[in-house]
């Protein structure tokens, strides 16, 4: 190469976004040294010697160490074509895996806008053995293009420890006094009944999200028709799945006239 021509070692390192003592490394390694000099001896990198670094640079990203980087591109049996076809090769792996590791992240982000931003122990204190970050995911699925859904999780998010103990202890003592007028035998679409659904509406609204008589109705569905839900209900009293569901939908149609 004309010593007049090329570029300088603080150009390249401009150009590649590495050091100049990096260059230096190279050089001295026998990794990347350049193919000219100048008159007063300084380096000078022709543009052979950049589509190596080009090359070097893409290993390393991947994680290469120098010594099989050096392998790989002074392979004789290797022409520029393979070296695309492997690149190519190792771009489709390494998305993969920052594909899967996308999802991880996602996942935990998903996770952490739930609100349950507890340890371990302050999550079995609130919950018990139900935790609802193993639910995240299925929750977004299903109504996570619903504006309760980012409602309830704007919310939620704001919760501390103390404010999802004050939520559970609220829950715990309309469950009591729904089962205390069940076993009262007053029936579900009497008025104590749809106060309770009432109040069970409003709770939704004051601490969730904005649920209609519509929204409610359809909870009170899945109370019955959702396995776990109903399951949840039937270990407080057997029937009061039901008999939430009736007074849920005996509260809408009174609202509703």
């Amino acid at each position: 190469m004309n010593t007049s021509t090329g570029y300088s070692v603080g150009q390249v390192a401009g150009f590649a976004g590495v050091t100049v003592r990096t260059l230096h490394h190279y050089d001295e390694i026998g990794l990347l040294s350049p193919s000219g000099r100048s008159h007063a001896g300084h380096r000078r990198y022709g543009d052979a010697d950049l589509d190596r670094l080009q090359q070097i640079l893409f290993y390393r990203e991947l994680g290469f160490p120098l010594d099989e980087v050096a392998v790989l591109l002074d392979d004789p049996a290797a022409d520029p074509r393979e070296h695309l076809r492997r690149q190519h090769e190792l771009l489709t792996a390494r998305i993969g895996k920052l594909t899967e590791m996308a999802d991880a992240v996602q996942r935990a982000m998903e996770a952490r806008t739930m609100g349950i931003d507890l340890t371990p122990e302050e999550k079995f204190e609130v919950f018990g053995d139900y935790d609802p970050e193993q639910h995240a995911e299925e929750t977004r699925q299903r109504w996570g293009n619903t504006d309760a859904y980012e409602q309830s999780q704007r919310r939620a998010a704001s919760y501390t420890k103390e404010d999802w103990l004050r939520i559970k202890a609220e829950q715990d003592d309309w469950t009591a006094r729904l089962v205390a007028l069940r076993d009262s035998g007053a029936p579900a679409d009497g008025a104590a009944a749809m106060e309770l659904a009432e109040e069970h509406r409003q709770f939704i609204v004051d601490r969730y999200y904005d649920c209609g008589y519509e929204i409610h109705t359809g909870l009170a569905g899945m109370y019955l028709a959702d396995p776990r839900f109903n399951a949840y209900y039937e270990a407080i009293a057997p029937g009061t799945a039901q008999y939430v569901h009736d007074a849920i939908v005996a509260n809408a149609r009174r609202a509703q006239g």
